[in-house]
């Protein structure tokens, strides 16, 4: 599937115009419930292509970039939230993607799952355990299993010096709170399925990760 995006807009003096193309092949939904909200990913492993400005500088190449796109809709104020997805290219081989998501729900429950894209193939995991969780250094490190004995250990890193930390309105206007994000981070995934060895993946730069609240 292939898509075009194109826009311009002018921002504290600087004008950034785009001209895009992107490609992908998977997309997964991680949570879609009608009283909360969704989070769907339908570019889960887009490849980028075209030209970026800047004011007079310009950036183009085919591929330019490799990302995802996705949506995310909340009904309801929730008090902590972390999300991360991320990319890995692979040499002569289709991009691996992974996309977890941990949220507060009503009644003291929590929801967590994970989807890994990997050789074709979708994972879904249900059971997480969460081994850190630090927002101030941006820092989330999980272990996932599913019942036909994939599991998956991974750690994400926001970079020192480069995590945004951005105040968020609360969805009843009440006031606002604080979000830690980085859309540049590193990441080490490591696959292990049954039979086979282990398959280690990592980027310097190719994860995002998100993260609120405290529990």
């Amino acid at each position: 599937m292939e898509n075009e995006c194109k826009g311009n807009l002018n921002a504290e003096g600087h004008r950034i115009r785009w001209d895009l193309r992107y490609r992908s092949t998977f997309r997964m939904e991680l949570s879609s419930k009608g009283w909360i909200g969704f989070s769907r990913t339908p570019h889960s492993d887009a490849v980028f292509s075209g030209e970026i400005s800047i004011d007079d500088q310009s950036f183009r190449g085919d591929p330019l970039a490799y990302g995802m796109q996705g949506h995310n809709c909340g009904y309801r104020h929730r008090n902590f939230w972390t999300w991360t997805h991320l990319h890995f290219p692979r040499k002569g081989a289709a991009a691996t993607t992974f996309e977890a998501l941990v949220y507060e729900m009503p009644l003291g429950m929590i929801f967590r799952r994970a989807v890994l894209w990997h050789e074709g193939q979708k994972y879904v995991f249900r059971r997480l355990r969460e081994r850190a969780r630090d927002m101030e250094k941006l820092n989330w490190r999980l272990e996932c299993r599913d019942r036909e004995q994939a599991s998956i250990d991974v750690g994400i890193q926001g970079r020192q010096g480069a995590i945004h930390h951005l105040p968020y309105f609360k969805t009843d206007c009440s006031g606002l709170f604080e979000v830690a994000n980085d859309s540049l981070a590193a990441a080490q995934l490591t696959l292990h399925l049954a039979g086979k060895p282990a398959v280690i993946l990592s980027t310097d730069a190719g994860a995002a990760l998100e993260m609120t609240g405290r529990y």
